[in-house]
């Protein structure tokens, strides 16, 4: 009987033991590896989560969001102990809040803020859309000394970061009259994309003194544009901070970005998920502040978000 007792012990700390050792598995969605802040983001992540031993698998949705939900079901039916979600389309997450909420399973959004009510077991970290377009449009029409022809090139339009920093912009503008929109497109967060428009614009004579651009990526495709163009005196603005961005930034080319702290997204997307697994209380929406970055402070931002 002795013996059987202190079988019984030591199989119960070897099980519980076996429960501690179990590491948490989460499954992280992402909208598309090209884009040069979600790479960021994917490398932050990747590092914060092996620090909390924490088990990972990464998927790249491409931009297609019939795609991502495939995705998404794919880590649920593995039996993930939680899904980091960066969505493709803000409007689109449902059937993947649904399939989550229905396994039980909880999902932080990152970044990309859903344009849908959260509820139990999910949470937001990321930073507000709209707060970076007024940042840039202000700094930028600061530098523009409140005047002049404003193009603006937005990001994918099924984007809640899109469709918010653009009206920003706008409304900034608005606020001062020898200021006025006379170009608007998509470009769709691509650098490729943003030089093609920007190609565009010039080509037709539209007379451009600024160009206000939802990211650092389609910033710096602006940029390429005018200097194909022989063209100066365009103020160019960008979003994001980028190591990239910082480049042009440090070179005088662009004028103004607004620092999107990837490394704060990331490191807060996996502190709550790990919250959230451990049934520790967290915030609904965790909000990550911006900057706004210029020549006479860049260097103060050069290692923020460096892979």
């Amino acid at each position: 009987m002795k013996i059987l007792r202190v079988l019984i012990v030591i199989f119960s700390v070897l099980a519980a033991f076996g429960t501690q050792a179990k590491n948490v598995k989460v499954g992280v969605a992402l909208a598309n590896f090209d884009l040069n802040f979600v790479s960021i983001l994917r490398t932050q992540m990747i590092g914060e989560l092996k620090n909390l031993n924490m088990d990972s698998q990464f998927s790249d949705a491409k931009g297609d969001v019939a795609l991502q939900i495939q995705q998404v079901d794919d880590f649920i039916n593995q039996g993930v102990d939680a899904i980091i979600l960066n969505p493709v389309d803000t409007q689109g997450v449902l059937p993947m809040m649904e399939a989550a909420r229905r396994a039980h399973i909880p999902l932080v959004f990152v970044n990309r803020k859903p344009e849908v009510k959260l509820g139990a077991g999910q949470a937001y970290v990321g930073s507000d859309s709209a707060l970076s377009g007024r940042l840039q449009m202000e700094a930028m029409a600061k530098k523009m000394n409140y005047k002049g022809n404003i193009a603006i090139l937005m990001g994918a339009l099924s984007n809640e970061e899109a469709r918010e920093r653009t009206k920003a912009v706008e409304a900034v503008i608005a606020q001062h009259k020898e200021m006025k929109i006379i170009e608007r497109q998509s470009a769709k967060w691509q650098r490729n994309e943003a030089v093609d428009v920007t190609s565009s614009w010039l080509l037709n004579g539209s007379p451009i003194d600024g160009i206000a651009a939802n990211n650092d990526e389609m910033a710096i495709g602006a940029i390429m544009a005018i200097n194909q163009a022989k063209k100066t005196n365009i103020v160019v603005a960008g979003i994001d901070g980028t190591p990239d961005g910082l480049q042009f930034i440090k070179n005088g080319e662009m004028a103004v970005t607004v620092f999107q702290d990837a490394k704060g997204q990331a490191i807060g997307a996996v502190n709550v998920v790990k919250s959230l697994v451990d049934n520790k209380k967290t915030e609904t929406y965790n909000w990550i502040p911006y900057e706004v970055i210029t020549k006479e402070n860049y260097l103060s931002f050069t290692e923020k978000n460096r892979q």
